[in-house]
């Protein structure tokens, strides 16, 4: 059983294609810059590792899934579209409507739709990936995974804000916390890798990349996440601030004149590695910035790893206690030094790394604390789109046995 995934963004599309029967990916990759005069494809084949980049036109997405198509078939992956027997999509936001994935439905979409402001960023491009599947796949099975969804088992006093109560129940304002799907999923594989269970399991997930976010597993439920009603709460980003003083915004105003459509950007874009260092919103070159002799790229990555630290801390506390901590994303998979950094100091918990074993993981499964360690420390590479995968085949296989 072959599923795509499909994960669109604004101006790109990631995908990958899986066998299901084997849990194999096929192959992966994205369309990218979609709407711009360099727009390109780039993708890999697994099976034999040959990666391509090719520039190819793509006025829109339909074009460019279209496109993605066409190098499947021609690559001699896929015969043509009815070889695709289901189609799984990432989505974003769906406020407090659903605690699992679904079936792709006019009335999902139209939930989403009813929570664009919660996340302006994701939720259109996610239901224009919809849209497109849905003309060009029309009698194709079709199933979404919310990014909230893992997030809904946290308890009313995580994720209720202590403002005004009645904000709550005109507009729902809340806690949802995002990267819902990478937090169940590499919360899962650390058990495994430490053969346990989740349900035995005290975890802090980090997932760090240019979005970051920290979640409290435990017993293998979210019960708190640093991300909020949006995408912008929680620790530094790349170019997200993360927690800053709400009268920050009303300071800002009144002395830059800026408006709030101003200071969103400024929050949401020009803030987090790249607002501080000036540089860059990934950690690679604000890391070769200071090591060039920035000082202000330095202070980005210590308050970077300060912000993780504190964020660790405080959910050993929600939690009462901690067994394992878990790193993943592009960061958190792919930087001993962040690992190192931000774990250094916390022996109070029972934390040990493994210094040696710590410097030599880049982007595979791997325990990094020492075999005294109290608390386990693991290094699980994300994999968003096998969840994806998985609940796509479940949900298409519910709905053929009614």
């Amino acid at each position: 059983m072959k599923v795509f995934v499909v994960n669109s963004g604004s101006s790109s599309v990631k995908f990958q294609l899986f066998e299901m029967d084997n849990e194999q990916v096929i192959v992966k990759g994205i369309a990218q810059k979609i709407a711009l005069s360099d727009s390109h494809i780039s993708f890999k084949l697994c099976k034999n590792r040959e990666s391509k980049k090719l520039a190819i036109p793509m006025k829109n997405h339909q074009e460019a899934i279209d496109a993605i198509l066409t190098l499947l078939t021609d690559n001699h992956i896929i015969s043509g579209k009815n070889d695709i027997d289901a189609i799984g999509h990432r989505l974003v936001h769906a406020g407090e409507h659903y605690h699992s994935a679904v079936v792709v439905t006019e009335d999902v979409l139209m939930r989403m739709t009813e929570c664009n402001d919660l996340a302006p960023l994701h939720n259109p491009p996610n239901i224009l990936g919809v849209r497109t599947c849905q003309k060009l796949f029309p009698e194709t099975f079709q199933a979404g995974c919310f990014d909230t969804a893992f997030h809904q088992t946290m308890p009313d006093y995580s994720y209720i804000y202590p403002i005004d109560y009645a904000m709550y129940e005109k507009y729902k304002v809340r806690r949802y916390g995002f990267h819902g799907t990478s937090h169940l999923f590499v919360s899962c594989e650390a058990a495994k890798l430490l053969n346990t269970t989740t349900e035995s399991l005290k975890i802090v997930s980090c997932h760090l990349g240019n979005g970051c976010s920290l979640t409290a597993v435990k017993h293998g439920k979210s019960i708190d996440t640093s991300m909020g009603l949006t995408p912008l709460e929680g620790v530094m980003m790349g170019t997200r601030s993360g927690d800053v003083d709400p009268g920050l915004i009303f300071f800002l105003e009144e002395k830059e004149g800026e408006d709030v459509a101003s200071v969103k950007r400024l929050l949401n874009r020009k803030s987090g590695l790249k607002g501080v260092s000036g540089v860059s919103n990934d950690m690679r070159d604000v890391t070769a910035a200071r090591e060039g002799g920035n000082d202000r790229a330095r202070l980005a990555i210590d308050i970077f790893i300060y912000r993780l630290k504190k964020q660790i801390g405080s959910y050993a506390a929600a939690m009462e206690g901690v067994d394992t901590i878990v790193f993943t994303g592009g960061i958190g998979e792919n930087n001993p030094e962040v690992r190192s950094r931000t774990l250094h100091g916390l022996s109070f918990l029972g934390v040990t790394l493994d210094e040696e074993k710590n410097k030599s993981i880049f982007g595979e499964s791997a325990i990094i604390s020492t075999p005294e360690s109290k608390v386990k420390v693991v290094v699980i590479p994300t994999n968003e789109e096998l969840v994806i995968a998985r609940e796509t085949v479940r949900l298409r296989n519910q709905q053929k046995s009614k």
